[in-house]
């Protein structure tokens, strides 16, 4: 899937795909003001908190560096029949962003398509999960204070300005869960100064920094920030661990005093690791991640006309003499072979229009569409997330 918001990032911080990533701290800066404005605005931000029930963690406010109490923002909004449903009160979050307030929205792509779009672009991309949060300063309110982040980070700024002081680790990639609580900042200061629209800056797992409008006076800072957390030599000894169960060794009780058993258990850990490498983790990690949320098809509904492909990475596609394989979201679908042409062009990312698809896949494309969207592999193409892509991507079949 190619997309705009990839590729303005990759030119602007020199980068040729997602190699880097992890690798170095680096700002850079994307001259199309539009690309921006589409993404996310201010106003948008607070149109998504007006129109659905958040809860704190998922929707947090700071003044002073310190949380709001959800209480002072939030009301409950009572139906007739006496149902109760946790709200933001609109007019009381006015007043925290007059007097000098930040917003944090996490995961704003499970509720704004053209986030849910930009996301599964960077997934396809780094192939890694990712998710985005966005962060909505209003005058001169602080920030975070001082703090790293357990995975590697993309930051955008959208509107409006924010001061920022990156530092370097003071404890190699460390973890979420680790060996080694981490509390004390590097002063190894790497980049200070502001970030203004436009400016993009990678900051790898474990990197301090903070970011605040203290002392700024009257304005705005709007940023997103994509988290992109990568596997680890960690995780695939997880997976390991899962896999020793198929083996009736590593099943057993563990003995005290037999060295025999230490000896035949390490054996057979060394078999298993040489069985499943790391780049067997990987490949399944991409094959068996779980379908996305989308809308189902119901064919009473009305007919499909349009789809995309919306798993979390891209899928695989295995020609063979008479038959496609296609891997992916734990499944595995085989096809005829004269179906390639429509399963390449409806697994390419971006949306299909059927009536467009057939003209170059030949008339099988609208069957085969039906099958991938009732496998959660595609999904129809609704007017909102048909919205995500505009602009940003464009069409397989144009």
């Amino acid at each position: 899937m190619e997309h705009r918001l990839i590729s303005a990032i990759e030119t602007a911080l020199g980068w040729n795909g997602p190699s880097k990533l992890g690798r170095g701290f680096v700002r850079g800066r994307v001259d199309d003001p539009a690309l921006f404005t589409r993404i996310l605005t201010p106003n948008r931000l607070l149109d998504i908190a007006m129109r659905r029930s958040l809860n704190r963690p998922q929707f947090r406010c700071f003044r002073n560096g310190e949380e709001v109490h959800p209480a002072i923002y939030y009301n409950d909004s009572v139906s007739p029949r006496g149902q109760s449903i946790p709200m933001v009160n609109m007019h009381r979050l006015g007043d925290l962003l007059r007097d000098g307030a930040t917003l944090i929205m996490d995961q704003v792509n499970v509720f704004d398509p053209t986030m849910e779009v930009a996301c599964r672009a960077l997934q396809w991309w780094a192939h890694e999960r990712v998710q985005v949060n966005a962060y909505l300063t209003t005058n001169d309110a602080a920030g975070f204070p001082l703090h790293w982040d357990d995975h590697d980070v993309l930051i955008v700024q959208l509107a409006g300005e924010k001061e920022w002081e990156v530092r370097g680790t003071s404890r190699n990639v460390p973890m979420y869960r680790d060996a080694d609580p981490n509390n004390s900042p590097s002063d190894d200061i790497l980049w200070a100064g502001t970030m203004t629209p436009g400016d993009v800056m990678h900051i790898p797992r474990g990197h301090w920094h903070q970011a605040t409008r203290t002392g700024s006076g009257t304005g705005k800072s709007l940023h997103v920030t994509f988290g992109i957390t990568k596997r680890t030599g960690a995780s695939w000894l997880t997976w390991l661990a899962d896999w020793s169960r198929e083996h009736e060794i590593f099943r057993h009780d563990l003995g005290r005093r037999d060295s025999t058993d230490v000896q035949a258990l390490t054996d057979a850990a060394a078999r298993l690791i040489g069985e499943r490498p790391p780049a067997g983790y990987l490949a399944a990690y991409e094959r068996e991640t779980t379908p996305s949320r989308h809308v189902p098809y119901v064919d009473t509904l009305g007919a499909l006309d349009a789809a995309v492909c919306t798993t979390h990475f891209p899928p695989q596609i295995e020609e063979n003499s008479a038959t496609v394989d296609i891997v992916t979201s734990g499944k595995k679908l085989t096809f005829a072979a004269e179906t390639l042409p429509a399963l390449r062009l409806l697994l390419s990312g971006q949306p299909v229009h059927l009536n467009q698809a057939t003209a170059i896949a030949g008339a099988e494309a609208t069957k085969v569409a039906e099958i991938l969207v009732k496998e959660e592999i595609c999904a129809p193409l609704t007017p909102e997330l048909s919205s995500g892509y505009t602009g940003l991507v464009t069409n397989a079949t144009s």
